[in-house]
């Protein structure tokens, strides 16, 4: 239980690197990146996995990556979204469940779920069980109208901002996800793209 967030709070943030219409095509592997971070001060360490794009396993390789590191002293998980590597889901209340961390999930845009359950109807055979992990996530709450959305396990809406604003060090989105977003492109393309 989070009681007061401290500004130097250790977090880990996930994001998954970039992926090719083939990858997804032939289920293809994208890197997935964690930076774990002192508030958004500093860079403690990085955890890495793959993941299969359009795959089911990027929950079992964000808890993995957690429990099997030497990282014990971590209090929080920061998600970027819940989809990783194409339509990846993941599965946030099993991630906390199993690692005993409460994870907050960070959004810049409003997601479609109904595009999103339509594309999935249409191209996946398990697409029931992936709508229902969409469905099943934490309620998604607004921030910053229009520009920044939380969802949040294990922690209260007010505990996910004040989690977000200790670990944002510029611009709207946490330090440990935007690293991980850079050194997760860096291991794609040979070269991090923006922010």
């Amino acid at each position: 239980m989070i009681r007061k967030v401290k500004p130097q709070i250790r977090v880990v943030g996930f994001d998954d690197g970039t992926f090719s219409f083939s990858s997804k095509l032939g289920r293809g592997k994208t890197v997935l990146i964690g930076v774990v971070m002192k508030g958004s001060q500093e860079v403690v360490g990085v955890l890495s996995r793959w993941i299969t794009v359009d795959g089911r396993d990027a929950t079992d390789a964000m808890i993995d990556a957690v429990l099997s590191s030497r990282f014990k002293d971590l209090r929080v998980i920061l998600l970027r979204g819940i989809t990783y590597g194409g339509f990846n889901i993941v599965d946030v209340e099993r991630i906390y469940r199993e690692t005993d961390l409460p994870v907050v999930v960070v959004v810049r845009k409003k997601p479609d779920l109904k595009a999103m359950e339509s594309a999935l109807r249409k191209h996946f055979p398990d697409a029931e069980e992936r709508i229902e992990l969409l469905r099943g996530a934490p309620p998604l709450f607004e921030i910053l109208p229009g520009k920044l959305y939380l969802q949040a396990v294990g922690v209260d809406e007010r505990t996910a901002e004040e989690i977000v604003r200790v670990t944002t060090k510029t611009g709207l989105i946490p330090e440990p996800l935007r690293l991980a977003h850079m050194i997760a492109s860096a291991v794609m393309t040979g070269e991090s793209t923006r922010e």
